[in-house]
């Protein structure tokens, strides 16, 4: 009998020590209870961190833009803003600098910095600035760019790691890129872009994040072969060499178009998530994917990842669904044929989807 009287009394206590921490802040909750992963852990609390591919600016969308005194890039990521501003956080590639006039499209990009300012306003909280185009304008261009961004209330990935706070979740990101189409060499090391080549740059980088205590690392490596729907060896062997240094998830981008996704080990594994917007048209370039990294507390107050979501996207060129550029919603506009300007943009992107869906080993959510 005292046995059975102990034992409720645990159980009882218990149950009020789950509810009295229940009411505590994720990241004071976190500090009771490590980082441990039960499956089937039932969610009491979920971070969204909703990464874009690629934002680019080409000449066309200059164009497009421009308005009497300056530019005005509405409705390019408008439709899908909400999404971006309802995130806890938001993560895009700025492939662009923002060198000062003359702007410029491909392949020397310089974007009036009323651009950053819309992507901005879009809701986009983290700037991926490890590309090959940031070096468009030389250091100069960089220097630039640099200094815009930090008159901002944006998280630039100028140096590894970033760290970013969420809901009490504290979040590491590390960015790096394969090259860019101008050298470094006049470039001090203090204002370098991260490369991947600097493996032991890389390594300090995540060991660093976990020293101070990052509850979750992000690499967002700049790599791959251009249009090509999968991945290569060189990416996997790099994606290992990330999962073994510590990466929790891997958001790949410069192909331009969406590559295959997979788990290596538990991490996942997005190689690439294409476009966000810019104007290309050739095959496979206009379709995306917009993905959610989703972090939760569990009511046992354990802290995990779990399965991450996705959306796909369709960026839409002047004439096509509008007069302009266009972000959509692939699983919104579905039967809506006769709302585009042009219904053969809608058959391309009907007919691109049912190919990638294939290569990219993602459930087919439509």
């Amino acid at each position: 009998m005292a046995k059975i009287i102990i034992i409720n009394y645990l159980c009882s206590m218990k149950h009020f020590v789950t509810i009295l921490l229940a009411l505590l802040p994720m990241q004071v909750r976190a500090q009771f209870w490590g980082r441990i992963d039960y499956p089937g852990t039932p969610v009491y609390d979920t971070v969204k961190v909703r990464v874009i591919g690629d934002v680019m600016l080409h000449k066309g969308q200059l164009e497009a833009a421009a308005v009497p005194g300056g530019y005005s890039f509405s409705p390019f990521l408008d439709k899908i803003a909400p999404d971006l501003t309802s995130a806890d956080l938001a993560v895009a590639n700025m492939e662009f600098s923002l060198g000062g006039k003359p702007y410029s499209g491909y392949p020397c990009f310089s974007a009036p910095d009323e651009y950053a300012s819309y992507v901005l306003s879009c809701g986009v909280d983290v700037f991926l600035t490890a590309n090959n185009h940031i070096m468009d304008r030389g250091r100069r261009g960089l220097e630039r760019t640099r200094e815009v961004y930090s008159r901002m209330p944006v998280t630039a990935t100028w140096k590894n790691p970033s760290f970013v706070r969420a809901r009490g979740v504290r979040l590491a990101f590390v960015n790096c890129t394969y090259g860019t189409n101008n050298p470094q060499t006049d470039v001090p090391d203090s204002l370098r872009v991260p490369l991947m080549r600097d493996r032991s740059a890389m390594l300090d980088a995540i060991a660093s994040a976990r020293a101070d205590g990052a509850d979750f690392v992000i690499a967002f490596p700049h790599w791959g072969e251009e249009y090509v729907l999968e991945h290569n060896a060189s990416q996997r062997e790099y994606a290992e060499f990330l999962c073994k240094a510590g990466a929790d998830a891997i958001v790949g981008a410069h192909p331009h178009c969406v590559q295959d996704f997979e788990y290596i080990g538990d991490v996942p594994v997005f190689y690439s998530l294409g476009n966000a917007v810019s104007n290309m048209s050739a095959a496979n370039t206009q379709l995306e994917l917009m993905v959610t990294l989703r972090f939760v507390s569990g009511t046992d107050f354990t802290l995990r990842m779990i399965e991450p979501e996705y959306e796909w996207l369709w960026c839409s060129r002047p004439g096509g669904y509008c007069d302009s550029y266009c972000v959509l919603k692939v699983k919104e506009m579905m039967g809506r044929r006769s709302e585009w300007k042009n219904p053969s943009d809608y058959d391309k992107m009907i007919s691109t989807y049912e190919r990638i869906i294939v290569t990219s080993h993602l459930k087919d959510l439509i």
